[in-house]
C-alpha cells in the first residue's frame, strides 16, 4: 500500500533522546525534521529570566518580535530565528529551565503552535517536543511517545555533556531532570502526556538504532512503501 506521510509526531520527556531519533527518523523518511525544543530555548534565551511573569499582551508583543523557519531535510534541518540558524548556544541546562518556565505560559505556546502548523502544512515532517501528537498536530498519521526513567535519562545527559568537554555531576542532572518532568507533566497548559493514540515507547533498554528500528518498523507494517507529500 502507498499513501502520503505529512507529520510523524515524536513527543517525550527531556533527555530521552527525541532530537537524535527524529533527526535519524526523518534521513530514513528523507524528509524534514523539526526540533519544537530548539524554537522554546531560542526564545527563551532571547526573552531572558522572569519572561514568564510579563503581563500577556507585553509578552505576545515581545514573542512576535522573532519568527521561525525551517530548511533543508534530515539531519541537514535547521531552525532559524529571524533568518539566523539556532546554534548551541540554547542547549544548556540554565537555558533548559528557562525554556520550562515560559512553556507553561499560554500565549508563548499559542504563538509558537502557530509557527510549527505553518511549517508542518508547508513541508512533510518528523517533529519532536511535548505535546505535538496532543496539540499542535493532533491528526498526525504516526504518533510516538517515547520515556525512560530519570535515572537513565540523566546517565545518557550526562554521556553527552562528557563527549562536549562539559563537566556536570550525575545526581544534580538526575534532579534536574525530576524538576523538568514536574514542570512539564503538571503544567496547566499542554501538560506532557501520550496522545490516546500515541505508540508509547519505553527507550530504558534500547540503544538509538534499537528505538529507531522499532519507529520504522511500525510505520512499515502500516503503510508498505511510503510515498512523500513534495
Amino acid at each position: 500500500m502507498r499513501t502520503t506521510l505529512p507529520v510523524v509526531t515524536l513527543d517525550g520527556p527531556a533527555g530521552v533522546g527525541k532530537t537524535t531519533l527524529a533527526q535519524q527518523l526523518a534521513e530514513s523518511l528523507h524528509v524534514a525534521y523539526l526540533d519544537t525544543g530548539a524554537m522554546f530555548r531560542c526564545l527563551a534565551l532571547r526573552l531572558g529570566p522572569g519572561a514568564e511573569a510579563l503581563p500577556e499582551e507585553e509578552l505576545r508583543e515581545k514573542c512576535r518580535q522573532w519568527t521561525f523557519s525551517l530548511s533543508g531535510k534530515g539531519r541537514a534541518s535547521t531552525v532559524c530565528c529571524n533568518g539566523v540558524p539556532v546554534r548551541g548556544e540554547i542547549r544548556t541546562e540554565q537555558v533548559g529551565m528557562l525554556a520550562a518556565r515560559i512553556a507553561t505560559v499560554p500565549v508563548v505556546r499559542e504563538v509558537l503552535r502557530e509557527a510549527q502548523r505553518a511549517m508542518g502544512e508547508a513541508t512533510p515532517l518528523v517533529v519532536e517536543g511535548r505535546d505535538m501528537g496532543t496539540v499542535v498536530f493532533p491528526d498526525a498519521r504516526f504518533k510516538f511517545f517515547l520515556d525512560a526513567s530519570p535515572e537513565v535519562r540523566a546517565l545518557r545527559r550526562l554521556r553527552d555533556l562528557a563527549a562536549r568537554g562539559v563537566e556536570a555531576d550525575l545526581v544534580t542532572l538526575t534532579e534536574q531532570i525530576r524538576q523538568r518532568d514536574s514542570l512539564d507533566r503538571n503544567r496547566a497548559v499542554a501538560p506532557l502526556r501520550p496522545a490516546a493514540d500515541a505508540v508509547i515507547v519505553d527507550t530504558s533498554e534500547l540503544d538509538i538504532a534499537g528505538v529507531l528500528g522499532v519507529l520504522v518498523h511500525r510505520i512499515s507494517v502500516h503503510e508498505g512503501s511510503v510515498t512523500l507529500l513534495p
